[in-house]
């Protein structure tokens, strides 16, 4: 019986002050801001850098430490769109209010990473790849548009 009246008086002294704490001071939980309401912002030109950086060093040293080039840029691609969805809802900055379709996502996101990797890791890229990047990135200069505007009349 003594252990009883014991742990009684020791809720006593734990319990009271406890509740007085929660009336003095502001512990409601309900009042507290809910992060997934707020609008996600767009990805700006900033964010992408970052993102597309962090995707070719995962690509530099993913290759160097044995892994597939397809198995590396994968994963590499999925973590790029996964974050830019996550915290930006899929949307740049650039784009407006237009969001695009996750297989334009992929590609995007796979093109800037192989892109930044052949600036710092070239010899993880296959040469095919290379290429095709490279080619890619010709054809897209503001002269060599203009050339190929021509071309096509």
């Amino acid at each position: 019986m003594k252990l009883g009246s014991n742990s009684l008086k020791l809720f006593k002294i734990l319990f009271l002050p406890i509740c007085f704490s929660g009336l003095i001071f502001d512990t409601n939980l309900f009042d507290q801001e809910i992060f997934a309401n707020n609008k996600l912002k767009p990805a700006i030109e900033e964010d992408l850098y970052l993102y597309k950086g962090m995707g070719a060093s995962y690509l530099c040293i993913a290759s160097k430490a044995g892994i597939d080039f397809p198995k590396a840029i994968g994963v590499a691609t999925a973590t790029y769109v996964q974050v830019l969805e996550g915290k930006h809802g899929g949307l740049i900055k650039e784009l407006g209010d237009l969001k695009l379709e996750r297989e334009k996502l992929f590609a995007g996101a796979e093109f800037q990473i192989v892109e930044t990797a052949l600036k710092y890791c070239p010899e993880s890229i296959p040469d095919d790849i290379t290429k095709k990047v490279n080619q890619i990135l010709m054809d897209n200069q503001p002269q060599n548009k203009n050339k190929n505007k021509k071309k096509r009349k």
